[in-house]
């Protein structure tokens, strides 16, 4: 649903005229904020000034007149002069949170502090309102019941579109480009540039208009790689892979393509919500990373992987600090992927937190959980396992994930099918290949095991001096023992809970390894 950009001019003009004393406003964009001021101070008939540590208080609606005040320059100083001022006028106070850091020597803390609660009690009975922007929410505990905090990072629909149009203007009177944007265009590039500032937004329009001489959604998506390094958090993941790296799974596919369009705004018009994540559960090696890394490409969205090993830290509240952190960072760009690799390494020991850390993982665990069930971003997750016993029951249940699909082992058809794949992306043509003898003979290999065993007759290719044969492939085959018969009975268990509790990713069934397994009733 799109929010009308009154929204925020209208919170604030209430805000105003219902006296708060203070406001804090937590924003990078400096020039947007301003501009939203001066528009509900002229409502208001108020006057509008503005502070910085180097030019002192003075007016931003006469900016490129008035003169920087040097004697307003320290805080105390622009504090006092905000005191006895008898304007009726907005003051805001840009990085102003530097000043009562904890960082900062403790002699000059409690002073501004104080007088900031001073000039607090003094502005409740006038008709001055202070405003302090930054881009860090930092304040002292001794303001938290005077400040409301409003969270403006992110420009809404309407400001990114002006955005949109000022670097189509732009273009248009200096470089002639002539580009004209269909209403299903112009949704897809806003769409990309969810989550980016609009001085970020107008950069990375102006970058694809130079590289491509139109806007390129793939452009606009790889400039949010910047905002995910940064965090060190999260790591940015560039998919080289799309479906058709992917053998088999069928079903899973299908279901994967009905979605594919679910984030667009006639998806929300026609009424489907957007897609909330997906658990995919299998035998490693089945292709459960590589289908997450397919599906960030089918979608065209950007893929996010969060170790929620590293989240953990020995500070006390560092790691639930680190899980919103990185939900939060998700949120901000997207549309996304949030992948989860091996959900149940990452979870081990929930049960037992209480205990053996202070009850630190059930509570990561816990934010996590609720934010899954919660959240309205357009964050599609998805998850991987190999152990469903670790997993605690709370992370299955309906609403968690749309959809839990169990990955097995490949069947002949499929193997076939990856076989194809591998080794035609190693420019063999697969009219030199037997491409049944080799899916028969690898019966019970996943398909990392089938990739190695490509591999791997390469290697032998290579030192024979000789090109890659079937015979190369099938010796390769002959000396690997699949995992499917060194892990029979926990790959039995996963099968068996699969059959009652998670979709098949294959409509074909698949036999039980081999080694004794093919033969037990399930």
């Amino acid at each position: 649903m799109t929010i009308p950009q009154e929204t925020r001019e209208s919170e604030l003009d209430t805000l105003i005229r219902a006296k708060y004393p203070i406001l804090y406003i937590v924003s990078w964009e400096e020039r947007r904020i301003e501009q939203m001021l001066r528009q509900v101070a002229r409502g208001l008939r108020k006057k509008l000034f503005g502070w910085t540590i180097t030019n002192g208080l003075r007016s931003l609606e006469e900016f490129e007149t008035s003169r920087p005040d040097p004697s307003t320059c320290p805080p105390l100083n622009a504090l006092d002069v905000i005191t006895a001022s008898q304007e009726s006028a907005i003051f805001v106070l840009k990085d102003f949170h530097p000043y009562w850091d904890d960082r900062r020597p403790l002699a000059e803390q409690p002073v501004v502090v104080r007088r900031m609660r001073d000039v607090t009690n003094h502005l409740k009975e006038s008709r001055k309102t202070l405003i302090l922007l930054s881009p860090l929410l930092i304040f002292p505990p001794e303001l938290e019941k005077d400040i409301v905090v409003l969270e403006y990072s992110q420009p809404l629909s309407g400001e990114m579109q002006q955005s949109l149009e000022r670097v189509l203007r732009s273009a248009r009177e200096m470089n002639g480009v002539k580009l004209e944007l269909s209403p299903e265009t112009q949704e897809k590039i806003l769409s990309a540039a969810q989550g980016l500032t609009c001085t970020e937004a107008e950069n990375v329009f102006a970058r694809s208009l130079v590289l491509k001489r139109t806007l390129d959604v793939d452009v606009i998506i790889a400039e949010k790689k910047q905002i995910i390094r940064r965090s060190k958090i999260l790591e940015y993941f560039e998919s080289a892979e799309n479906m058709e790296s992917v053998g088999g799974m069928s079903l899973l596919k299908e279901w994967l393509a009905k979605r594919a369009l679910a984030f667009s705004e006639k998806a929300r018009q026609f009424g489907l919500p957007e897609p909330k994540g997906l658990l995919l559960l299998g035998v490693q090696g089945a292709g459960k990373s590589l289908i997450a890394k397919a599906i960030a490409s089918q979608w065209r969205l950007p893929l996010l992987r969060l170790d929620l090993g590293s989240l953990f830290s020995e500070l006390v509240g560092s790691s639930e600090q680190n899980m919103r952190t990185a939900l939060r960072l998700a949120e901000s760009v997207s549309p996304c992927l949030l992948w989860l690799d091996e959900l149940e390494k990452g979870l081990a020991g929930v049960a037992s937190s209480h205990a053996s850390d202070a009850g630190t993982t059930a509570r990561v665990f816990g934010s996590f959980l609720t934010w899954m069930q919660e959240k309205t971003a357009p964050v599609f997750v998805v998850a991987t396992a190999n152990d469903i016993s670790i997993l605690p029951p709370e992370a299955l249940r309906k609403g968690r994930f749309d959809e839990i699909f169990f990955i097995d082992l490949p069947s002949a058809p499929e193997r076939a099918e990856i076989f194809s794949i591998h080794i035609t992306r190693r420019g063999r043509s697969l009219r030199n290949f037997d491409l049944p003898e080799l899916a028969r003979i690898s019966e019970d290999f996943s398909g990392a095991e089938i990739e190695q065993a490509v591999i791997s007759g390469l290697y032998d290719a290579f030192e024979a001096g000789h090109d890659l044969t079937q015979t190369d492939i099938l010796q390769a085959i002959r000396h690997t023992i699949p995992l499917a018969q060194t892990m029979e009975t926990q790959i039995k268990n996963l099968r068996l809970w699969a059959r009652t509790h998670a979709r098949p990713s294959s409509p074909l069934g698949q036999p039980l390894p081999s080694g004794g397994l093919r033969h037990m009733e399930l």
